[in-house]
């Protein structure tokens, strides 16, 4: 008769494991379902993804665009580093001028399903042309990327931070050049979108480039790209460290210091200096000049304006100052 185990000893008569007959079912288990499908084989994954909208679009008839790639939402993309500083510049007119003007741009974005016209189709070109990456994304992508009031009209581009010029070189390439110096200076204008508009208006009327302080001034961010429609890959910006010191070297080479005020004791249309060399210097949006930028000018110049009208923005005051130095110019 066998002796009883004491409470909790193994009997080391009996095998460790599953009884005889189970081990069909481990078998079975162990036969897996085959090779691990590849990733672009996967639906949900991001591989997946970009293979079915690759196939999608060909379907679709969209072998007119070359290097295009699609990419997956911003949920299944990494989101950019914090210390990401790039500009986005968005708008058809603004990323065909920064393309054409090479700006060394990092990627270039296009809305799944644009509507391709002529400015599209450059871009495309321009960007396969000197291997920028072309990337389709959806329009609720581009919303983001484009800020809260942004318009992308279906296309955005990745560019580096603006790389300002120094306000002497600035000024003596315009004199290398043989031209009358014609400058817009920006005494605390801290709106982007009028800084957008000024360097808009100063390509159109002539004028070679803008002055900013480096404190309290906007910047050229994407705001600024957007609403000079392009003009901002054209008219070079140059930083100021002190903005009153730089308008008294530029006096000192011959250009005339003109601030826009309305209280100024000349009248725009009785401008005398429009064929000299001047620097336009306007005023921020709520206080006008500051008092040295004002002691500074050799002219304070008033625009005429109906009574019932309180004051001009920045962006409309130099429009109509730049307007009427480039008509004064061309009479004369």
């Amino acid at each position: 008769m066998a002796k009883p185990g004491r409470p909790g000893a193994r009997n080391p008569g009996k095998k460790k494991g599953p009884l005889k007959g189970t081990g069909g079912h481990s078998r079975k288990a162990l036969e897996g379902r085959g090779p691990t499908p590849k990733a672009e084989d996967r639906a949900w994954h991001p591989a997946g993804k970009r293979k079915a909208a690759e196939e999608r679009y060909a379907a679709a008839g969209g072998k007119g665009r070359p290097g295009v790639r699609a990419v997956g939402s911003a949920s299944n993309r990494k989101s950019p580093k914090a210390a990401d500083d790039t500009e986005t510049v968005t708008g058809r007119n603004s990323v065909l001028e920064a393309l054409r003007a090479k700006i060394p741009a990092t990627a270039f974005y296009i809305a799944q399903r644009v509507e391709m016209d002529d400015r599209v189709k450059e871009m495309l070109s321009i960007a396969t042309n000197r291997g920028i990456p072309v990337l389709e994304v959806t329009r609720p992508e581009l919303d983001r990327m484009a800020g809260f009031d942004g318009v992308h009209q279906g296309v955005a581009l990745k560019v580096p931070p603006y790389a300002y010029a120094h306000p002497q070189d600035l000024l003596e390439k315009i004199i290398d050049r043989g031209d009358v110096p014609l400058l817009v200076a920006l005494d605390g204008v801290t709106d982007p979108r009028n800084l957008g508009a000024i360097i808009r208006s100063t390509g159109a009327f002539g004028g070679q480039g803008l002055i900013i302080p480096q404190r309290r001034s906007a910047s050229v961010n994407s705001a600024a790209w957007k609403t000079s429609a392009g003009a901002a890959a054209r008219i070079p910006v140059a930083l100021a460290a002190n903005l009153t010191a730089t308008l008294k070297d530029f006096k000192k080479q011959g250009v005339f210091v003109l601030g826009l005020d309305g209280d100024g004791d000349v009248s725009l249309p009785a401008l005398e200096l429009a064929d000299r060399p001047v620097v336009i210097v306007v005023g921020s949006e709520g206080k006008g000049l500051s008092r040295l930028v004002t002691e500074t000018c050799d002219q304070v110049v008033s625009i005429p304006i109906s009574t019932a009208t309180e004051s001009l923005n920045a962006g409309i005051a130099a429009s109509v100052a730049l307007y009427q130095v480039s008509t004064l110019r061309a009479a004369r």
